[in-house]
């Protein structure tokens, strides 16, 4: 998950009522730098066309400080990295038909998702037998039968924080930059800032040995990945490599924009395209990841990004991920088992020169991609909505129709003052839903009900069959309850004031919900961790049944639904918690749905909690419950929770 998607907490409130700086940005401030036109997506007819139209679209937000203004960085991705022509494309290697996965063994959990059938990378996952953790860049593998550590795999000063696995393969992710050397450049001839660097790797393990398969670095950052049975999809994001000059003592303000104009007018492709180095079966590659005829971009953009969509299938070798790219930002990934969508909301978008310190537009892009087939995925729609999304919870795919929910306007007026020329009164923030099909390469609007939570921001979404569920919250929590079923008329049907707000909903069966945020006082004050147990039966009435509250607390699963886990065979429900009363504390607070009933059934602590922070996944093996730590794994009984083993790392 995205780290500016997290805030879906309390830190949401410290954010919506301080003023915007370039630390800080108001993202729904309506003053629009682009009319961004048509979103729909030509693909690049040659390189030579393409880097004519990249440097076009570029050469508007080109200053003295590279592109828009003083605060920025030139925006790259790994140091050393240069455009080199005569770098080879990667090669596109046949991809083996994926393995059809044996069936999904009974009694265990798995990692809480959006769409079932479409798995999400997550620091812990599970088949039944095994238990598969990632942790201080070490790969762990716990027999369940046995309980104990069967292997460990080191993978060294790389930072490999989530996972996906798929039979006896897993496929890692490593965040932290990684340099990427090209022996047909040198190294000095293009000096970066400090704390340019941006990259992600991917790791495909084999889980039966523990030994590294292949791994392949890009120098684009890793935004989200999805899995359809053998098959992942990856989308990392990557920015152009230009060696910007800035002003210094021998060199004025106009003489460095005279300079950097020249520069981008002589950058060759291979300055915006993506690289790689894939390393397997013993050798070495790299090069340009993907090639022109692969890149597809938008009427109006700013060339200042590439989102690239890698495909893997784990029964194979890991090749280059047969990659497609866009000429796009990208906030937010979601899916189904056959589409993939990713949300563009230009919130880095450089600014214009002549507009210094104008806030960003309050649109979103959205690309639709079919993924339906073995292969790439293939770009089919594009759509915009106004607003922005909170997370891959405001999208839904249902019936052939996407529901978008997103908030537009400002909650805080500190920075406008009256009269400031070319700035209106911002108006107040709002939410909406709205409905969109595809219709060619469009993705059109077919209804939108808005006016929901004035004056407030979407704190969580959760769209269930035809009817939707949308928290909004500024000092109160009013829990919207929507009728989808005809998707040109949306409207709302119902609303329920309470304190606080709900930061996840998990739909709990027999017209209940679950909410898992923060208790708040009438003034808005957050005070701690609850989860709450909704009746939205009569969806003009819902009612809250029961409330859990832990003062003084915060839970992960506010803002990363995968640290949820709700059983519904019994009810068992746990979230992990910290709580800051006298000391930091963390545990795994256990509750059970009993009817209309929150019943706390105790907690799980690790007995090395304050060494290694808690539990932060929990997961259910037939009648036992699994907490996995940095510490290590500890088993207790998920009825009375005595604890039956504890395996340290």
């Amino acid at each position: 998950m995205n780290g500016r998607k997290l805030l879906a907490g309390a830190a949401v409130v410290a954010v919506t009522g301080v003023c915007a700086s370039s630390a800080v940005r108001d993202e729904t401030f309506p003053a629009p730098i682009v009319d961004h036109g048509p979103v729909r997506l030509v693909a690049y007819d040659s390189c030579e066309g393409a880097v004519e139209e990249l440097r076009s679209a570029m050469a508007p937000y080109v200053t003295a400080f590279g592109l828009g203004g003083r605060r920025n960085f030139p925006l790259t991705a790994a140091e050393g990295m240069a455009a080199d022509s005569s770098a080879g494309v990667a090669q596109r290697e046949a991809v083996p038909k994926a393995a059809t996965p044996p069936a999904e063994q009974q009694g265990h959990s798995t990692t809480n998702v959006h769409e079932k059938g479409v798995d999400e990378p997550d620091l812990v996952k599970t088949d039944g037998r095994r238990v598969i953790s990632i942790a201080d860049g070490k790969l762990r593998v716990v027999d369940v039968a046995s309980r104990s550590l069967s292997g460990t795999l080191d993978l060294g000063d790389r930072h490999a924080t989530q996972l996906l696995v798929s039979g006896d393969r897993a496929l890692l992710v490593v965040q932290n930059p990684v340099p990427i050397h090209d022996a047909g450049f040198a190294p000095d001839a293009r000096p970066y800032p400090p704390g340019a660097l941006e990259g992600s790797e991917i790791v495909l393990v084999d889980l039966k040995a523990l030994k590294e398969i292949g791994s392949l670095k890009t120098d684009g950052g890793y935004l989200d990945a999805r899995q359809v049975g053998g098959t992942a999809r990856v989308v990392v994001r990557s920015s152009p490599r230009l060696p910007w000059v800035y002003p210094d003592q021998t060199t004025n303000d106009a003489g460095a924009l005279r300079r950097n104009r020249e520069i981008l007018q002589n950058e060759p492709i291979t300055s915006w395209l993506p690289r790689y180095e894939l390393v397997q079966d013993g050798a070495k590659t790299s090069g340009t990841l993907v090639d022109c005829a692969n890149v597809s971009h938008p009427a109006v953009h700013a060339a200042s990004s590439m989102l690239t969509v890698l495909t893997f299938e784990l029964s194979g070798r890991l090749g280059t991920g047969q990659p497609v790219s866009i000429v796009a930002d990208g906030d937010t990934v979601y899916g189904t088992d056959r589409t993939l969508y990713i949300a563009d909301d230009h919130r880095l978008l450089p600014e214009l020169p002549d507009r210094p310190g104008v806030a960003r537009p309050v649109t979103t892009a959205i690309h639709q991609f079919d993924i339906g087939q073995a292969g790439p995925p293939k770009h089919v729609a594009s759509g915009e909505v106004p607003g922005t999304l909170l997370n891959q919870y405001s999208l839904s795919e249902h019936e052939g129709v996407l529901r978008v929910a997103t908030t537009s306007g400002t909650t805080s007026r500190c920075c406008w003052r009256a009269g400031d020329a070319g700035s209106p009164q911002p108006p107040p923030t709002q939410s909406a839903v709205t409905t969109l099909r595809r219709d060619g390469d469009k993705l059109a609007q077919v209804g939108r009900v808005d006016g929901l939570g004035k004056g407030e921001r979407i704190y969580s979404v959760r769209f269930i069959g035809r009817t939707g569920y949308v928290v909004t919250f500024r000092q109160t929590d009013p829990l919207y309850t929507l009728d989808l079923s005809d998707p040109v008329r949306p409207r709302v049907t119902g609303e329920l004031k309470i304190t606080g707000f709900s930061a996840y909903l998990h739909p709990a069966g027999d017209g209940r919900l679950i909410g898992v945020g923060q208790e708040a006082t009438e003034q808005g004050r957050t005070t701690g961790t609850q989860v709450s147990l909704f009746d939205v039966r009569n969806p003009a009435a819902p009612q809250r049944l029961a409330q859990f509250h832990l003062p003084d607390s915060s839970s992960e699963a506010q803002y990363d639904p995968h640290a949820f886990l709700f059983w519904p065979q019994d009810g068992t429900l746990v979230v992990p918690v910290t709580t800051y009363r006298s000391a930091q504390n963390a545990t795994s607070v256990v509750l059970r749905v009993d009817g209309d009933q929150l019943r706390d059934t105790g907690r799980i602590t690790e007995p090395q909690t304050q060494q290694y922070g808690g539990a932060r996944r929990t997961i259910v093996i037939g009648d036992q419950l699994w907490s996995v730590s940095a510490a290590g794994v500890q088993v207790v009984a998920r009825n009375g929770l005595a604890q039956q083993a504890w395996l340290p790392f």
